[in-house]
């Protein structure tokens, strides 16, 4: 059987990388997300991986691919843009879930970093364009990179950047020094600054230098809000604070990691074993790996009993104030490394997560398309074009049964994903999961 598989699976995915010239939907509503609206019963025409045109159908030469949507829905591939992703199954997961982009925010190897994530973006294997962030910290203590003078962080700028990544992370114990010789060295050589509170510094230090991403919204807590009364340390900020973090946001017009449902799966497991228990157990947990599993079961937040509840709470009401004020969101799934967050899976509860706490499927799905496609514009010099349904735009589509305007769970059950031009129907994307759940067992 599962020989069987892994046949199918491997002539699935040599259909799915060879990019067709030329590749026509028709009868398709597209959802182009560049403003609240629906083009009706269109066509939509890809060349060479690349939105041609939509609404002109010209005459085709003989034998090209059609599609036809069938008055399906047509929006972009969704966008992953805060993961831990560093493996060839997970991708499969990230692409059968509608993922045609990520974002590696740290401690990818090297190996994920250079060879696959080149392979993928050449579409040589198939998966959702790559983009990597390289960790740097002060203190060894979370196991990331460590740079302590300002020369060896100048010097990790341009080592990064020669390796393939797009950006430098930065964490909680950088000294301010070798932070402002890192935002210095990345604005000279075009890498993006993205990540945590540094504690040396602050969020409105760190936007200031150049930092144009906050890696979760609970960054805030410790970088830019009052620190909580000695005898209430999990209190939450007083929401009259919200409209300065805002201020603060929008003055540099930075973007924002919505990370709801991460927050809310760690909370849930604070000095809870039977919360881990329970993620293990769940459906989706079938496609976790052998490795990660092991990391699940053992994960320090079952040993330490902490309330944030009424921190989740002030999250939610946060994100949706930013969202209202136009604060650029971007979705993020923070999996695998945490219990209960699954690759590609993670991305909907992101979604879901985003709708609980107020925001329209207009607000929450932007968070997933057209504003990564925006950030990345944004920080990475030259990169292609995507995020948006529009011609010169990457081929990164979305074939959904009804509109996600309307009905957002469609987007959970794709009737097809093309990524980069590469067009992979239900089929091929279930062959994708069952694949990845065999060789699973397999291990």
């Amino acid at each position: 059987m599962l020989r069987a598989l892994l046949t199918l699976w491997l002539l699935l995915a040599c259909a799915a990388v060879a990019r067709a010239e030329t590749v026509v939907f028709t009868d398709v509503n597209v959802v182009p997300m560049d403003r609240e609206r629906v083009i009706a019963r269109t066509t939509v025409i890809v060349d060479d991986g690349v939105i041609a045109s939509i609404g002109r159908m010209a005459k085709l030469p003989a034998g090209t691919r059609v599609i036809d949507g069938k008055g399906a829905w047509l929006v972009p591939g969704l966008a992953d843009m805060h993961n831990h992703v560093t493996t060839r199954d997970d991708l499969a997961l990230l692409l059968a879930n509608g993922v045609t982009t990520m974002l590696n925010m740290g401690e990818a190897t090297s190996a994920f970093a250079g060879r696959t994530r080149i392979a993928v973006n050449r579409g040589e294997v198939p998966g959702p364009q790559i983009f990597t962030a390289f960790v740097v910290d002060g203190d060894p203590q979370y196991g990331h990179f460590v740079v302590r003078t300002a020369a060896e962080a100048r010097a990790i700028v341009g080592l990064a950047k020669t390796n393939g990544y797009s950006f430098i992370k930065v964490y909680t114990n950088l000294s301010a020094e070798a932070f402002a010789a890192v935002a210095e060295e990345a604005k000279a050589q075009g890498v993006g600054v993205v990540g945590h509170n540094v504690a040396a510094v602050g969020l409105a230090g760190q936007l200031a230098a150049g930092q144009a991403m906050v890696a979760h919204v609970e960054e805030f807590f410790t970088g830019f809000f009052p620190a909580p009364p000695a005898d209430d340390q999990q209190a939450p900020p007083d929401d009259a604070r919200i409209g300065e973090a805002i201020a603060l946001v929008k003055a540099h017009g930075a973007f924002v990691v919505s990370d709801l449902f991460t927050y809310k799966t760690i909370a849930a497991q604070f000095g809870k074993p039977e919360a881990v228990k329970a993620y293990l157990a769940a459906p989706e947990a079938r496609y976790v790996s052998p490795a990660d599993r092991i990391d699940w079961a053992r994960s320090g937040y079952q040993r330490k009993a902490v309330d944030l509840s009424r921190r989740v709470a002030f999250e939610a009401r946060f994100v949706k104030a930013m969202a209202d004020a136009d604060v650029p969101l971007i979705a993020g799934g923070d999996a695998p490394t945490i219990p209960g967050l699954v690759p590609g899976f993670a991305l909907h509860d992101e979604i879901d997560a985003m709708l609980a706490a107020g925001l329209t499927p207009w607000q929450a799905l932007s968070a997933a398309t057209r504003t990564p496609g925006a950030f990345i514009a944004r920080t990475v010099p030259g990169s292609a074009k995507f995020g948006v349904v529009a011609p010169g735009y990457r081929a990164d589509l979305l074939l959904v049964a009804d509109n996600p305007l309307e009905k957002p769970a469609t987007l959970r059950a794709p009737l097809g994903v093309m990524a980069n031009g590469r067009w992979s129907d239900r089929a091929a994307l279930e062959a994708m999961l069952a694949e990845v759940e065999a060789t699973r067992r397999a291990r």
